[in-house]
Protein backbone atom coordinates (compact mmCIF):
# COMPACT_ATOMS: atom_id res chain seq x y z
CA UNK A 1 0.00 0.00 0.00
CA UNK A 2 1.44 3.92 -1.14
CA UNK A 3 2.74 5.45 1.80
CA UNK A 4 1.49 8.76 -0.01
CA UNK A 5 -0.86 11.22 2.27
CA UNK A 6 -2.34 12.89 0.06
CA UNK A 7 -5.54 11.82 -1.76
CA UNK A 8 -5.31 11.97 -5.61
CA UNK A 9 -9.25 12.56 -5.78
CA UNK A 10 -11.21 13.74 -2.52
CA UNK A 11 -14.97 14.28 -2.74
CA UNK A 12 -16.57 15.98 0.57
CA UNK A 13 -20.01 16.93 0.82
CA UNK A 14 -21.46 16.03 -2.00
CA UNK A 15 -25.55 15.88 -2.02
CA UNK A 16 -27.80 15.03 -5.24
CA UNK A 17 -31.31 15.31 -5.29
CA UNK A 18 -34.09 14.00 -8.22
CA UNK A 19 -37.14 15.53 -8.21
CA UNK A 20 -36.60 16.73 -4.25
CA UNK A 21 -35.62 13.14 -2.98
CA UNK A 22 -32.42 13.34 -1.77
CA UNK A 23 -30.49 10.17 -2.91
CA UNK A 24 -26.75 11.45 -1.83
CA UNK A 25 -26.63 13.50 1.44
CA UNK A 26 -23.14 15.26 2.28
CA UNK A 27 -21.04 12.32 1.21
CA UNK A 28 -16.90 12.41 1.17
CA UNK A 29 -14.83 9.49 -0.62
CA UNK A 30 -10.96 9.82 -1.07
CA UNK A 31 -9.31 7.93 -3.15
CA UNK A 32 -4.99 7.38 -2.41
CA UNK A 33 -2.67 6.73 -5.15
CA UNK A 34 -1.23 2.83 -5.02
CA UNK A 35 -4.82 1.35 -3.57
CA UNK A 36 -7.66 0.00 -4.70
CA UNK A 37 -10.51 1.46 -2.21
CA UNK A 38 -13.67 -0.50 -1.78
CA UNK A 39 -16.79 1.12 -2.20
CA UNK A 40 -19.91 -0.73 -0.25
CA UNK A 41 -23.67 -0.58 0.22
CA UNK A 42 -26.48 -2.23 0.18
CA UNK A 43 -29.15 -1.47 -2.94
CA UNK A 44 -30.38 2.39 -2.91
CA UNK A 45 -27.50 3.27 -0.97
CA UNK A 46 -26.29 6.05 -3.38
CA UNK A 47 -23.20 4.34 -4.87
CA UNK A 48 -24.30 4.21 -8.49
CA UNK A 49 -25.19 7.92 -8.33
CA UNK A 50 -21.68 8.98 -6.41
CA UNK A 51 -20.19 7.17 -9.81
CA UNK A 52 -22.25 9.16 -11.82
CA UNK A 53 -21.28 12.44 -10.21
CA UNK A 54 -17.43 11.35 -10.17
CA UNK A 55 -17.55 10.93 -13.95
CA UNK A 56 -19.52 13.87 -15.26
CA UNK A 57 -23.12 12.67 -16.14
CA UNK A 58 -25.08 14.26 -13.04
CA UNK A 59 -23.85 16.95 -11.46
CA UNK A 60 -23.53 17.39 -7.71
CA UNK A 61 -26.05 20.24 -5.77
CA UNK A 62 -23.62 20.48 -3.67
CA UNK A 63 -20.26 19.78 -2.25
CA UNK A 64 -16.91 20.00 -3.49
CA UNK A 65 -14.53 17.24 -5.84
CA UNK A 66 -10.84 17.52 -5.74
CA UNK A 67 -7.78 16.25 -8.44
CA UNK A 68 -4.70 16.32 -6.64
CA UNK A 69 -5.32 19.29 -4.63
CA UNK A 70 -7.37 21.00 -7.58
CA UNK A 71 -11.39 21.83 -7.60
CA UNK A 72 -12.82 19.85 -10.67
CA UNK A 73 -16.32 19.73 -11.88
CA UNK A 74 -16.57 17.77 -15.02
CA UNK A 75 -19.89 18.12 -16.90
CA UNK A 76 -19.40 14.75 -19.07
CA UNK A 77 -18.04 11.58 -18.64
CA UNK A 78 -15.64 12.63 -21.32
CA UNK A 79 -14.22 15.23 -19.29
CA UNK A 80 -13.85 13.40 -16.80
CA UNK A 81 -11.47 11.34 -18.72
CA UNK A 82 -10.15 13.90 -19.67
CA UNK A 83 -9.02 14.89 -16.44
CA UNK A 84 -7.99 11.27 -16.21
CA UNK A 85 -10.47 9.64 -14.42
CA UNK A 86 -11.50 6.40 -16.02
CA UNK A 87 -14.53 3.85 -15.68
CA UNK A 88 -15.32 0.40 -16.52
CA UNK A 89 -18.83 -0.73 -16.73
CA UNK A 90 -20.91 -4.14 -14.78
CA UNK A 91 -21.62 -4.27 -18.61
CA UNK A 92 -18.75 -4.26 -20.98
CA UNK A 93 -19.55 -0.69 -22.82
CA UNK A 94 -17.60 -0.99 -26.08
CA UNK A 95 -18.42 -2.02 -29.48
CA UNK A 96 -18.85 -5.93 -30.41
CA UNK A 97 -18.20 -5.62 -34.36
CA UNK A 98 -15.24 -3.08 -34.04
CA UNK A 99 -11.51 -4.77 -33.81
CA UNK A 100 -10.29 -4.86 -29.95
CA UNK A 101 -7.94 -2.02 -31.20
CA UNK A 102 -10.73 -0.09 -32.67
CA UNK A 103 -12.33 -0.39 -29.76
CA UNK A 104 -9.36 0.78 -27.32
CA UNK A 105 -8.53 3.99 -29.46
CA UNK A 106 -12.41 3.86 -30.61
CA UNK A 107 -12.89 8.24 -31.58
CA UNK A 108 -8.73 9.28 -31.19
CA UNK A 109 -7.62 6.76 -33.79
CA UNK A 110 -4.06 7.79 -34.50
CA UNK A 111 -3.70 9.54 -37.78
CA UNK A 112 -1.00 9.68 -40.05
CA UNK A 113 -1.24 12.13 -43.51
CA UNK A 114 -4.68 12.68 -42.65
CA UNK A 115 -5.69 9.05 -42.38
CA UNK A 116 -5.78 6.20 -39.42
CA UNK A 117 -2.79 4.57 -38.93
CA UNK A 118 -3.58 1.36 -38.42
CA UNK A 119 -0.34 -0.11 -38.16
CA UNK A 120 0.32 2.14 -35.13
CA UNK A 121 -2.95 1.67 -34.06
CA UNK A 122 -2.07 -2.18 -33.78
CA UNK A 123 0.96 -2.08 -32.07
CA UNK A 124 -0.33 0.51 -29.48
CA UNK A 125 -2.83 -1.71 -28.34
CA UNK A 126 -0.63 -4.93 -28.46
CA UNK A 127 1.40 -2.72 -26.02
CA UNK A 128 -1.14 -1.74 -23.98
CA UNK A 129 -2.57 -5.01 -22.94
CA UNK A 130 0.45 -6.39 -22.90
CA UNK A 131 0.90 -4.08 -19.44
CA UNK A 132 -2.07 -5.89 -18.87
CA UNK A 133 -0.41 -10.10 -19.31
CA UNK A 134 -2.62 -9.95 -22.46
CA UNK A 135 -1.54 -11.64 -25.57
CA UNK A 136 -4.27 -11.49 -28.02
CA UNK A 137 -4.72 -10.79 -32.00
CA UNK A 138 -5.73 -7.22 -31.65
CA UNK A 139 -7.14 -7.16 -35.23
CA UNK A 140 -10.16 -9.80 -34.41
CA UNK A 141 -13.90 -8.14 -33.75
CA UNK A 142 -14.17 -8.04 -29.95
CA UNK A 143 -17.09 -10.71 -29.98
CA UNK A 144 -15.19 -13.04 -30.85
CA UNK A 145 -13.19 -12.82 -27.39
CA UNK A 146 -15.34 -13.84 -23.81
CA UNK A 147 -16.61 -11.95 -21.45
CA UNK A 148 -13.29 -11.90 -19.35
CA UNK A 149 -10.87 -10.29 -22.24
CA UNK A 150 -13.75 -7.86 -23.08
CA UNK A 151 -13.39 -6.68 -19.91
CA UNK A 152 -9.46 -6.44 -19.68
CA UNK A 153 -9.95 -4.59 -22.94
CA UNK A 154 -12.05 -1.93 -21.57
CA UNK A 155 -9.67 -1.32 -18.84
CA UNK A 156 -7.26 -1.55 -21.77
CA UNK A 157 -9.02 1.87 -23.19
CA UNK A 158 -9.70 3.61 -19.95
CA UNK A 159 -5.74 3.34 -18.98
CA UNK A 160 -5.01 4.53 -22.26
CA UNK A 161 -6.08 7.88 -21.75
CA UNK A 162 -3.23 8.23 -19.09
CA UNK A 163 -5.78 7.75 -16.45
CA UNK A 164 -4.66 8.36 -12.85
CA UNK A 165 -8.23 7.20 -11.30
CA UNK A 166 -9.68 3.51 -12.47
CA UNK A 167 -13.85 3.12 -11.42
CA UNK A 168 -14.75 -0.59 -11.56
CA UNK A 169 -18.09 -1.20 -10.92
CA UNK A 170 -19.01 -4.13 -10.49
CA UNK A 171 -16.40 -6.28 -13.15
CA UNK A 172 -16.65 -9.29 -11.97
CA UNK A 173 -20.17 -9.67 -11.62
CA UNK A 174 -20.09 -11.95 -15.03
CA UNK A 175 -16.37 -13.97 -14.60
CA UNK A 176 -15.72 -17.41 -12.82
CA UNK A 177 -13.31 -18.00 -10.43
CA UNK A 178 -10.38 -17.61 -12.48
CA UNK A 179 -11.10 -15.06 -14.11
CA UNK A 180 -11.29 -13.11 -11.24
CA UNK A 181 -7.78 -14.08 -10.41
CA UNK A 182 -6.84 -12.94 -13.43
CA UNK A 183 -8.18 -9.42 -12.80
CA UNK A 184 -7.08 -9.10 -9.59
CA UNK A 185 -3.71 -10.02 -10.70
CA UNK A 186 -3.80 -7.07 -13.65
CA UNK A 187 -5.53 -4.66 -10.87
CA UNK A 188 -2.82 -5.36 -7.89
CA UNK A 189 -0.29 -4.66 -10.98
CA UNK A 190 -1.79 -1.57 -11.05
CA UNK A 191 -2.31 -0.43 -7.53
CA UNK A 192 1.60 -0.84 -7.43
CA UNK A 193 2.22 1.24 -10.17
CA UNK A 194 0.59 4.25 -7.96
CA UNK A 195 -2.69 4.52 -9.63
CA UNK A 196 -5.92 4.99 -7.42
CA UNK A 197 -8.35 2.24 -8.25
CA UNK A 198 -12.25 2.58 -6.80
CA UNK A 199 -13.58 -0.75 -6.61
CA UNK A 200 -17.43 -1.08 -6.42
CA UNK A 201 -18.82 -4.57 -5.74
CA UNK A 202 -21.07 -6.47 -3.39
CA UNK A 203 -18.45 -9.90 -2.90
CA UNK A 204 -17.18 -9.57 0.57
CA UNK A 205 -14.70 -12.55 0.18
CA UNK A 206 -13.68 -10.35 -2.99
CA UNK A 207 -13.10 -7.01 -1.03
CA UNK A 208 -11.15 -8.79 1.50
CA UNK A 209 -8.78 -10.85 -0.91
CA UNK A 210 -8.16 -6.94 -3.29
CA UNK A 211 -8.82 -4.07 -1.43
CA UNK A 212 -7.05 -1.62 1.17
CA UNK A 213 -9.52 0.82 2.49
CA UNK A 214 -13.28 0.63 2.74
CA UNK A 215 -15.67 3.40 2.19
CA UNK A 216 -19.39 2.25 3.72
CA UNK A 217 -22.73 4.19 2.05
CA UNK A 218 -26.13 3.53 3.57
CA UNK A 219 -29.52 5.94 2.56
CA UNK A 220 -27.25 8.03 0.52
CA UNK A 221 -25.25 8.89 3.37
CA UNK A 222 -21.31 8.57 4.36
CA UNK A 223 -21.30 5.62 7.19
CA UNK A 224 -17.40 5.79 7.42
CA UNK A 225 -14.12 5.30 5.95
CA UNK A 226 -12.04 2.40 6.80
CA UNK A 227 -8.42 0.32 6.33
CA UNK A 228 -9.86 -3.03 5.22
CA UNK A 229 -7.52 -4.83 8.07
CA UNK A 230 -9.71 -3.16 10.54
CA UNK A 231 -12.88 -3.62 9.22
CA UNK A 232 -13.49 -7.39 9.69
CA UNK A 233 -16.74 -8.77 7.96
CA UNK A 234 -19.03 -9.02 10.58
CA UNK A 235 -18.34 -5.25 11.36
CA UNK A 236 -18.93 -4.56 7.31
CA UNK A 237 -22.33 -5.88 7.34
CA UNK A 238 -23.30 -3.76 10.11
CA UNK A 239 -22.47 -1.25 8.66
CA UNK A 240 -24.17 -2.19 5.65
CA UNK A 241 -27.38 -2.68 7.29
CA UNK A 242 -27.56 -0.32 9.64
CA UNK A 243 -27.37 -2.32 12.99
CA UNK A 244 -25.63 -4.98 15.05
CA UNK A 245 -27.15 -8.37 13.70
CA UNK A 246 -30.14 -9.10 15.92
CA UNK A 247 -30.64 -11.91 17.99
CA UNK A 248 -34.27 -11.90 17.60
CA UNK A 249 -35.46 -15.65 17.01
CA UNK A 250 -37.09 -16.50 13.93
CA UNK A 251 -40.71 -17.71 14.35
CA UNK A 252 -40.78 -21.03 11.58
CA UNK A 253 -39.98 -24.17 12.24
CA UNK A 254 -38.10 -26.97 10.31
CA UNK A 255 -41.02 -29.02 8.75
CA UNK A 256 -40.76 -32.75 9.71
CA UNK A 257 -39.26 -35.24 6.87
CA UNK A 258 -41.55 -37.80 5.84
CA UNK A 259 -39.85 -41.05 5.61
CA UNK A 260 -39.17 -41.90 2.01
CA UNK A 261 -40.47 -38.05 0.99
CA UNK A 262 -39.44 -37.11 -2.03
CA UNK A 263 -38.70 -33.30 -2.37
CA UNK A 264 -40.63 -31.52 -4.88
CA UNK A 265 -37.78 -29.25 -6.48
CA UNK A 266 -34.19 -30.28 -6.14
CA UNK A 267 -31.05 -29.16 -7.32
CA UNK A 268 -28.15 -31.18 -7.59
CA UNK A 269 -24.78 -29.07 -8.36
CA UNK A 270 -26.47 -26.42 -10.76
CA UNK A 271 -24.47 -23.56 -11.91
CA UNK A 272 -23.98 -20.80 -14.21
CA UNK A 273 -20.99 -19.77 -15.55
CA UNK A 274 -20.07 -16.45 -13.61
CA UNK A 275 -23.42 -16.17 -11.98
CA UNK A 276 -23.79 -19.18 -9.55
CA UNK A 277 -21.34 -21.76 -8.13
CA UNK A 278 -22.33 -25.26 -8.05
CA UNK A 279 -25.71 -25.49 -5.62
CA UNK A 280 -27.46 -28.57 -3.72
CA UNK A 281 -30.97 -27.38 -2.95
CA UNK A 282 -34.01 -28.90 -2.13
CA UNK A 283 -37.89 -27.80 -1.17
CA UNK A 284 -40.55 -29.85 -0.21
CA UNK A 285 -44.23 -29.39 -0.44
CA UNK A 286 -45.38 -27.55 2.42
CA UNK A 287 -42.25 -26.43 2.79
CA UNK A 288 -41.08 -22.75 3.23
CA UNK A 289 -37.02 -22.76 1.80
CA UNK A 290 -35.74 -18.91 2.32
CA UNK A 291 -32.54 -18.07 0.37
CA UNK A 292 -30.96 -15.22 3.22
CA UNK A 293 -27.91 -13.00 1.78
CA UNK A 294 -26.63 -9.90 0.92
CA UNK A 295 -27.59 -8.02 -1.92
CA UNK A 296 -25.23 -9.45 -4.62
CA UNK A 297 -24.83 -12.92 -3.04
CA UNK A 298 -26.81 -15.01 -6.19
CA UNK A 299 -30.49 -15.38 -4.61
CA UNK A 300 -32.18 -13.80 -7.84
CA UNK A 301 -29.52 -15.25 -10.04
CA UNK A 302 -30.68 -19.09 -8.05
CA UNK A 303 -34.40 -18.18 -8.85
CA UNK A 304 -34.02 -17.27 -12.42
CA UNK A 305 -31.86 -20.59 -13.00
CA UNK A 306 -34.71 -22.65 -11.50
CA UNK A 307 -37.68 -21.01 -13.23
CA UNK A 308 -35.87 -21.15 -16.80
CA UNK A 309 -34.68 -17.42 -17.12
CA UNK A 310 -31.26 -18.78 -17.74
CA UNK A 311 -30.12 -21.66 -18.24
CA UNK A 312 -27.47 -23.77 -16.20
CA UNK A 313 -24.13 -24.95 -17.37
CA UNK A 314 -24.30 -28.17 -15.19
CA UNK A 315 -26.14 -30.15 -12.85
CA UNK A 316 -29.57 -31.62 -12.42
CA UNK A 317 -33.13 -30.19 -11.54
CA UNK A 318 -35.00 -32.73 -10.19
CA UNK A 319 -38.96 -32.15 -10.39
CA UNK A 320 -41.16 -35.05 -8.31
CA UNK A 321 -38.09 -36.89 -8.25
CA UNK A 322 -37.55 -36.71 -12.38
CA UNK A 323 -34.89 -34.94 -14.03
CA UNK A 324 -35.99 -31.88 -16.01
CA UNK A 325 -34.27 -29.22 -18.42
CA UNK A 326 -35.81 -26.45 -17.47
CA UNK A 327 -34.88 -24.04 -19.96
CA UNK A 328 -37.88 -21.60 -20.58
CA UNK A 329 -40.08 -19.55 -18.28
CA UNK A 330 -42.86 -21.90 -20.20
CA UNK A 331 -41.32 -25.21 -19.28
CA UNK A 332 -41.12 -23.91 -15.71
CA UNK A 333 -44.85 -23.05 -15.62
CA UNK A 334 -45.67 -26.40 -17.57
CA UNK A 335 -44.13 -28.51 -14.34
CA UNK A 336 -46.00 -26.23 -11.71
CA UNK A 337 -44.06 -23.40 -10.90
CA UNK A 338 -44.45 -19.79 -10.32
CA UNK A 339 -42.25 -17.02 -10.28
CA UNK A 340 -42.75 -13.32 -8.79
CA UNK A 341 -40.30 -11.27 -10.11
CA UNK A 342 -37.97 -8.95 -8.00
CA UNK A 343 -38.76 -6.01 -10.09
CA UNK A 344 -42.42 -5.36 -10.25
CA UNK A 345 -42.55 -2.44 -12.31
CA UNK A 346 -40.42 -4.12 -15.15
CA UNK A 347 -40.77 -7.75 -14.51
CA UNK A 348 -43.92 -7.91 -13.44
CA UNK A 349 -46.95 -5.93 -13.72
CA UNK A 350 -48.45 -4.70 -17.05
CA UNK A 351 -49.47 -1.40 -15.94
CA UNK A 352 -51.65 -0.51 -18.60
CA UNK A 353 -53.67 -3.53 -18.27
CA UNK A 354 -56.56 -3.86 -15.89
CA UNK A 355 -56.46 -5.99 -12.36
CA UNK A 356 -58.27 -8.87 -13.89
CA UNK A 357 -55.82 -8.74 -17.19
CA UNK A 358 -52.65 -8.91 -14.95
CA UNK A 359 -53.99 -11.40 -12.83
CA UNK A 360 -55.00 -13.83 -15.80
CA UNK A 361 -52.21 -13.42 -17.24
CA UNK A 362 -49.87 -16.49 -16.42
CA UNK A 363 -52.86 -18.74 -16.59
CA UNK A 364 -53.45 -17.55 -20.34
CA UNK A 365 -49.94 -17.90 -21.54
CA UNK A 366 -49.99 -21.62 -20.20
CA UNK A 367 -53.14 -22.27 -22.36
CA UNK A 368 -51.35 -21.10 -25.01
CA UNK A 369 -52.53 -18.47 -27.90
CA UNK A 370 -55.33 -20.06 -29.31
CA UNK A 371 -56.97 -21.15 -26.60
CA UNK A 372 -58.48 -18.09 -25.06
CA UNK A 373 -59.66 -17.80 -21.15
CA UNK A 374 -63.63 -16.84 -21.54
CA UNK A 375 -64.51 -13.45 -20.11
CA UNK A 376 -66.39 -14.79 -17.53
CA UNK A 377 -63.77 -16.92 -16.47
CA UNK A 378 -61.45 -14.23 -16.17
CA UNK A 379 -63.85 -11.81 -14.44
CA UNK A 380 -64.62 -14.60 -11.04
CA UNK A 381 -61.23 -15.74 -11.12
CA UNK A 382 -60.14 -11.59 -10.64
CA UNK A 383 -63.15 -10.88 -8.27
CA UNK A 384 -62.01 -14.31 -6.12
CA UNK A 385 -58.41 -13.14 -6.14
CA UNK A 386 -59.29 -9.83 -5.11
CA UNK A 387 -61.26 -10.56 -2.38
CA UNK A 388 -59.30 -13.37 -1.39
CA UNK A 389 -56.27 -11.76 -1.07
CA UNK A 390 -57.73 -7.76 -0.05
CA UNK A 391 -56.47 -6.15 -3.02
CA UNK A 392 -57.63 -2.67 -2.76
CA UNK A 393 -59.26 -1.47 -6.17
CA UNK A 394 -62.18 0.40 -7.08
CA UNK A 395 -62.70 -2.76 -9.73
CA UNK A 396 -61.46 -5.67 -11.65
CA UNK A 397 -60.97 -3.07 -14.43
CA UNK A 398 -58.94 0.03 -12.63
CA UNK A 399 -55.11 -0.62 -14.22
CA UNK A 400 -53.22 -1.99 -12.60
CA UNK A 401 -50.34 1.28 -12.49
CA UNK A 402 -53.01 2.97 -10.14
CA UNK A 403 -52.45 0.71 -7.10
CA UNK A 404 -50.21 0.60 -4.69
CA UNK A 405 -47.07 -1.17 -4.19
CA UNK A 406 -48.74 -3.78 -2.15
CA UNK A 407 -51.78 -3.90 -3.93
CA UNK A 408 -49.76 -4.65 -7.11
CA UNK A 409 -47.61 -7.16 -5.44
CA UNK A 410 -50.59 -9.00 -4.37
CA UNK A 411 -52.36 -8.83 -7.52
CA UNK A 412 -48.78 -10.88 -9.08
CA UNK A 413 -48.97 -13.30 -6.49
CA UNK A 414 -53.04 -13.81 -7.49
CA UNK A 415 -51.44 -14.48 -10.86
CA UNK A 416 -49.54 -16.87 -10.02
CA UNK A 417 -51.68 -18.74 -7.72
CA UNK A 418 -54.60 -18.84 -10.71
CA UNK A 419 -51.99 -21.66 -12.26
CA UNK A 420 -52.16 -23.48 -8.79
CA UNK A 421 -48.37 -24.07 -8.92
CA UNK A 422 -46.32 -26.58 -6.61
CA UNK A 423 -43.90 -24.46 -5.97
CA UNK A 424 -44.11 -20.60 -5.91
CA UNK A 425 -40.80 -18.79 -6.07
CA UNK A 426 -41.20 -15.70 -4.41
CA UNK A 427 -37.99 -13.08 -5.37
CA UNK A 428 -38.74 -9.64 -2.68
CA UNK A 429 -42.40 -9.91 -2.34
CA UNK A 430 -41.91 -7.22 0.22
CA UNK A 431 -39.85 -5.04 -1.06
CA UNK A 432 -41.38 -1.24 -1.58
CA UNK A 433 -44.28 -1.63 0.22
CA UNK A 434 -45.88 -0.61 3.59
CA UNK A 435 -45.85 -2.66 6.83
CA UNK A 436 -49.67 -3.97 6.61
CA UNK A 437 -49.38 -5.03 2.78
CA UNK A 438 -45.95 -6.87 4.35
CA UNK A 439 -47.65 -8.63 7.07
CA UNK A 440 -50.63 -9.57 5.27
CA UNK A 441 -48.35 -11.24 2.18
CA UNK A 442 -46.28 -12.78 4.61
CA UNK A 443 -49.96 -14.52 6.32
CA UNK A 444 -50.43 -15.71 2.95
CA UNK A 445 -47.24 -17.38 2.50
CA UNK A 446 -47.47 -19.13 5.46
CA UNK A 447 -51.30 -19.93 4.68
CA UNK A 448 -50.24 -21.74 0.83
CA UNK A 449 -47.74 -22.99 2.70
CA UNK A 450 -49.88 -24.87 5.49
CA UNK A 451 -52.20 -26.10 2.37
CA UNK A 452 -49.24 -27.83 0.90
CA UNK A 453 -47.48 -25.89 -1.53
CA UNK A 454 -43.84 -25.45 -2.27
CA UNK A 455 -42.37 -21.84 -1.64
CA UNK A 456 -38.72 -20.24 -2.33
CA UNK A 457 -38.59 -16.87 0.14
CA UNK A 458 -36.12 -14.62 -1.38
CA UNK A 459 -35.86 -11.18 0.66
CA UNK A 460 -32.82 -8.64 1.72
CA UNK A 461 -34.97 -8.31 4.91
CA UNK A 462 -33.16 -11.65 6.92
CA UNK A 463 -35.36 -10.64 9.74
CA UNK A 464 -38.72 -11.58 7.10
CA UNK A 465 -36.40 -14.40 5.90
CA UNK A 466 -35.89 -15.97 9.61
CA UNK A 467 -39.91 -15.69 10.14
CA UNK A 468 -41.41 -17.56 7.52
CA UNK A 469 -38.83 -20.05 6.54
CA UNK A 470 -38.69 -23.64 7.89
CA UNK A 471 -35.12 -24.03 6.41
CA UNK A 472 -32.67 -21.02 5.58
CA UNK A 473 -30.23 -21.65 2.60
CA UNK A 474 -27.65 -18.96 3.16
CA UNK A 475 -26.20 -17.67 -0.23
CA UNK A 476 -22.45 -15.19 -0.29
CA UNK A 477 -20.81 -14.41 -3.10
CA UNK A 478 -22.41 -16.69 -5.79
CA UNK A 479 -22.46 -19.47 -3.79
CA UNK A 480 -24.30 -21.44 -1.16
CA UNK A 481 -22.24 -21.42 2.40
CA UNK A 482 -24.54 -23.58 4.61
CA UNK A 483 -27.90 -24.14 5.69
CA UNK A 484 -29.77 -23.33 9.33
CA UNK A 485 -32.95 -24.72 10.62
CA UNK A 486 -36.14 -22.64 10.97
CA UNK A 487 -36.49 -20.76 14.23
CA UNK A 488 -32.63 -19.51 14.17
CA UNK A 489 -31.77 -15.88 14.78
CA UNK A 490 -31.68 -13.27 12.58
CA UNK A 491 -27.85 -13.02 13.84
CA UNK A 492 -27.00 -16.70 12.83
CA UNK A 493 -27.98 -15.95 9.43
CA UNK A 494 -25.57 -13.39 9.43
CA UNK A 495 -22.49 -14.73 11.52
CA UNK A 496 -22.82 -17.06 8.88
CA UNK A 497 -22.70 -14.81 6.02
CA UNK A 498 -19.65 -13.55 7.54
CA UNK A 499 -17.88 -16.30 8.06
CA UNK A 500 -14.35 -16.28 6.72
CA UNK A 501 -15.61 -13.64 4.38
Amino acid sequence: MSAVAAPVLELSGVSKSFFGVPVLKGVGLRLFPGEVHALMGQNGAGKSTLIKVLTGVHAADSGRMALKGEPIAPKSPLASQKLGISTVYQEVNLCPNLTVAENIFAGRYPRKWGRIDWAMMNAEARTLLAKLNLDIDVTRLLSSYPVAIQQMVAIARALSVSAQVLILDEPTSSLDDDEVQRLFAVLRRLRDDGLAILFVTHFLEQVYALCDRITVLRNGELVGEHLARDLPAPALIAAMIGREFAAKQGTGVPLPEKEGETPLIELRGVAQRGRVQPTDLSVRAGEVVGLGGLLGSGRTELAQLIFGLSTADEGELRVAGTSHRVDSPSAAVRLGMGLCPEDRKTDGIVAELSVRENISLALQARRGLWNLLPMDEQCRMAERFVKALGIKTNDIETPIGLLSGGNQQKALLARWLATQPRLLILDEPTRGIDVAAKQEIMDEILRLAGEGMAVLFISSEIDEVVRVSNRIAVLRDRRKVGELPGGSAERDVYQLIAADA
